[in-house]
């Protein structure tokens, strides 16, 4: 995501700029602490705990793309593991278990209740996207989940969140405008030419990956994912750091600059030795 010259990675980091952005309209982030606490939860859980990952090892070997070789090139690259067909035929046990666990999980425990949303809300909150975004796409891949025991009648609070929740997406894009489509050469001219969204922030040199990388404004850092997508960084000056984010300006191709923000969690930040392969530009 993308405003004005300042670019952002990572869902956890893009929805809390959109929320700063527009502070008149109706928060979807948690106000209180408790109701925070579950939202991060419930983030770390479809993400950190693996279970998302379990969930892609289910794609039914049928779906078209699935036939294609480079499919599996590009997800093996993303992914950080060999990918194949006979690959998730020889996984899905196992990952039909663990996501069996993460049903089990919500239909005993958050939704046993019967509420409608986590957060006992009018609306969805953001703690509902947090945790329904991998269970309503898994459930809506024909084949994916085997019908004996993944349903509605085994798990009826969590599939009647998804369809919920799906309906309230449907509603609101009926009260949205279909947006512009931009192809990446006129997106890329687009942020190259627009202002920075955000004034240059500081670089907190008591933090302590700072003080052991020895990381002061300006220096050369590279920046990636801890899940998927590894082996894709970003190298660039380093402009801000604090506990919950970093910035780098990076070089796009045309030798403009722009700034890179990762959220401090799931990214490692390391001095530049020179040696980062598969450096990311516009």
């Amino acid at each position: 995501m993308s405003i004005g010259r300042d670019i952002y990675l990572d869902s956890r980091l893009q929805l809390p700029k959109l929320e700063a952005m527009y502070p008149e309209l109706p928060r979807l982030g948690a106000s209180t602490a408790d109701q925070k606490g579950i939202e991060r939860l419930l983030s770390a859980f479809v993400i950190d705990s693996g279970i998302f990952q379990q969930s892609v090892k289910l794609l039914p070997p049928e779906l078209p793309f699935l036939k294609d070789p480079k499919y599996f090139k590009d997800r093996s690259d993303y992914m950080g593991t060999p990918m194949s067909v006979e690959a998730l035929k020889k996984v899905r046990p196992e990952a039909l278990a663990e996501v069996a666990a993460a049903f089990e999980l919500l239909e005993t425990t958050l939704m046993a209740d019967g509420r409608e949303w986590i957060l006992k809300t009018e609306k969805p909150s953001l703690a509902d996207i947090e945790g329904v975004w991998m269970f309503h796409w898994i459930s809506g891949i024909p084949g994916a989940l085997p019908k004996e025991g993944f349903s509605a009648d085994k798990y009826p609070r969590v599939y009647a969140w998804i369809k919920r929740f799906q309906e309230a997406v449907t509603a609101a894009k009926k009260r949205i405008e279909e947006p512009k489509t931009l192809d990446g050469e006129e997106a890329a001219r687009v942020i190259e030419s627009s202002s920075w969204h955000e004034e240059e922030g500081v670089v907190d040199e008591r933090d302590a990956l700072a003080v052991a990388e020895g990381l002061k404004k300006g220096v050369m850092v590279v920046i990636s994912p801890t899940d998927t997508g590894k082996a894709h960084k970003d190298v660039g000056k380093l402009v801000s750091l604090d506990k919950d984010e970093v910035v780098i300006e990076v070089k796009t191709e045309k030798g403009e600059s722009v700034r890179v923000h990762a959220p401090r969690h799931g990214y490692k930040l390391r001095r530049f030795d020179g040696e980062a392969k598969g450096e990311a530009k516009l």
